[in-house]
């Protein structure tokens, strides 16, 4: 595995736990994910219902929910994964408290927005890098997978967005789980490249919401979701990003009929805000 470089977190004096882990959804892509002796948050958005977000060029979008939790109650954190720099994923809220020597690993067009904001632990990634983290004698590997926020034609005009596979591993290399984080994608012709480098994916967080701008496709909707799922091919799902925020278009529920159409049931966990899902190695 070709990691772009290491970084080393205090060992914090425990075995890390690989028999089991959770994950607590905050809300939108929001999620603390907890591990092998990591905690994780995922695209932190911590605005509250009736808050607007800026998405560019004069688009704003309110938000329809509260974040679970506020940020004074999350726990002590060891990183961040940002999938892309929109308002709705790292908003003013976060700029303003979270700790500005955090590590963040996110793209490089995050980095440079991130560290012009005064946050100075950032880890760039570009497609297919790793980000190689260790905790004592966990190691966690974090690779940038290819995401298409929208049509190719409106690339310019949106912010460039990283998909993530994070993969736990023991000192002794033995990878125990591998989580796939779709971010703000439509599937497309690289997507298919991710089962072949990872024919095995244990959880699959998959951002959904059909988000529409002028119309325009611009996140999954619920019959993208299940395209991504008979690709990619996971042990277990679960959906989030899907009812937050006024440009969301595509209800959960037409993802969870286009499940049922589909005999997927066994596999995918519907999350509220503040529900947790905890699971134990190996994932069934």
């Amino acid at each position: 595995m070709n990691a772009v470089n290491k970084l080393v977190l205090p060992a914090g004096g425990k075995r890390p736990n690989f028999e089991k882990g959770s994950i607590f959804f905050v809300g939108n892509a929001t999620v603390i994910l907890r591990y092998a002796g990591f905690t994780i948050l995922t695209d932190p958005n911590f605005l509250h219902q009736g808050d607007h977000v800026h998405l560019g060029y004069g688009i704003r979008s309110k938000r329809r929910t509260n974040p679970a939790i506020e940020m004074e109650d999350l726990p002590p954190l060891d990183l961040v994964v940002l999938s892309h720099m929109h308002e709705d994923h790292f908003d003013r809220v976060v700029e303003q408290k979270l700790d500005p020597n955090l590590p963040i690993v996110t793209t490089e067009h995050a980095v440079k927005k991130l560290r012009k904001k005064g946050f100075k632990a950032t880890y760039p990634l570009n497609t297919w890098e790793t980000q190689h983290i260790i905790r004592g004698d966990a190691h966690l590997y974090i690779t940038a997978t290819p995401g298409l926020h929208g049509p190719r034609p409106l690339q310019a005009l949106l912010p460039p967005v990283m998909g993530s596979v994070l993969e736990f591993q023991t000192i002794a290399e033995e990878t125990k789980l591998r989580l796939y984080i779709s971010g703000d994608t439509l599937i497309h012709k690289e997507f298919h490249e991710i089962p072949q480098r990872y024919p095995v994916i244990d959880l699959a967080l998959i951002h959904l919401g059909g988000t529409k701008i002028l119309g325009i496709l611009l996140t999954m909707d619920g019959k993208q979701g299940i395209k991504a799922i008979q690709i990619l091919n996971p042990k277990q799902v679960i959906p989030i990003h899907y009812n937050d925020y006024t440009v969301m278009k595509s209800p959960l529920e037409d993802f969870a009929k286009a499940i049922s159409q589909a005999g997927l049931e066994h596999c995918v966990h519907y999350l509220k805000h503040g529900d947790t899902y905890e699971f134990q190695f190996p994932i069934q």
